[in-house]
């Protein structure tokens, strides 16, 4: 869900970055009155999640436009590779974590794999290398990221040291207040339910009723985005015009109601004349598309030129955004990575930790 908010990611990765002593639901609850969407706020908690997406930018965003455009696709394909897993003998129960395996709801012939924190109160964040926890990997010619655990929060790792069994465990953080969504009950449907009680918790501005009238299902706010584009036209098309950040500037430069400024048409002679009218009517149509202009800005970024072609898949390409916020985005994840991390060493590219877990899923 963060995912979705890519700059809000950049946002929340400074604010832990400059309060690195506040930690878990602790920190959870000074980032209350922070703008931030509710998930965002939530992974203050988990530096160790919120750091590798806020360096990892670009693969944060495509994830986000993943999870928009193809949801239960996602959903999908996180239950196959825990299959995958659990087939190898690498995905199992133990003190930091449950694992439980359910047969396939009707109408669906995939097995579902549960994660839930062995003790519901402390959550332990795992790091894992794809390519010994999964087995052998089934799309070669797509290798999966993957970027190593951050030696700060797991003590014993150091960089370019192997995960002999494939997974680490970070340090347990108090912070089952962050928790606030659930997928275990919503597996088989590809939602995310939302405990309305807990995010209330986190974000004093959570608006229950966008929630609660969707059947408890979480549902992506466009106002959030901030500008960023959408991957593709259809997503952009979907939530691109639930932004009220359009028609804020315009009633904010003072165009929202050009056209009925008082005295406008009952100055001396204003009325008959033909291209006063004609201006009054052409400051109305610019006015009006101006304001459309700024909902479209948006996601100019989705132009032909900027998106990578080929076949339909949602983890290829990222639209650009308007100039703008896009540089103002750059800028800000570019100012977080100066924060000593080392790269991946070869092939894998990036993975963040896979799993990201918390919480019952």
């Amino acid at each position: 869900m963060a995912s979705t908010y890519p700059l809000e990611i950049v946002h929340a990765a400074r604010w832990v970055k400059a309060n690195p002593n506040v930690k878990g639901d602790a920190a959870v609850k000074a980032v209350e009155n922070q703008p931030w969407d509710t998930s965002v706020k939530s992974l203050v908690a988990f530096p160790q999640i919120l750091e590798p997406m806020n360096d990892k930018i670009d693969w944060t965003q495509k994830l986000g436009d993943a999870f928009l455009a193809q949801q239960k696709d996602v959903f999908a394909a996180v239950q196959r590779l825990r299959a995958h897993a659990k087939e190898s003998g690498n995905l199992k129960s133990n003190e930091q974590q449950n694992v439980i395996v359910e047969q396939a709801p009707a109408g669906s012939a995939q097995t579902i794999v549960k994660i839930e924190p062995a003790n519901p109160q402390v959550i332990y964040v795992p790091a894992y290398d794809p390519t010994v926890v999964y087995g052998a990997w089934s799309y070669p010619a797509y290798p999966p990221y993957y970027w190593p655990p951050y030696p700060a929060y797991y003590p014993g790792y150091y960089p370019g040291a192997a995960l002999a069994t494939g997974f680490a465990f970070g340090i347990g953080i108090a912070a089952a207040g962050a928790i606030f969504s659930d997928c275990n009950s919503c597996w088989g449907g590809g939602d995310v339910n939302i405990n309305v009680d807990k995010a209330a918790n986190i974000n004093r501005n959570f608006d229950r009723s966008k929630v609660q009238g969707q059947g408890g299902r979480w549902q992506h706010d466009a106002s959030h985005r901030q500008g960023v584009a959408y991957r593709d036209n259809a997503t952009r098309d979907k939530f691109a015009g639930q932004s009220p950040r359009a028609s804020t500037r315009d009633q904010y430069r003072g165009r929202g109601d050009a056209g009925n400024r008082p005295g406008t048409n009952d100055r001396a002679g204003a009325g008959n004349r033909a291209a006063t009218a004609d201006r009054s009517a052409g400051a109305n149509r610019g006015a009006s598309n101006r304001a459309g202009g700024d909902v479209n800005r948006v996601s100019s970024g989705d132009r032909r030129g900027g998106y990578s072609g080929g076949r339909d898949n949602a983890f290829n390409g990222v639209g650009t955004s308007g100039r703008t916020t896009q540089r103002n985005f750059d800028r800000g994840s570019s100012s977080m990575r100066g924060s000593g991390v080392n790269r991946p060493s070869g092939g894998g590219g990036m993975r963040g930790g896979g799993g990201f877990r918390g919480g019952r899923r």
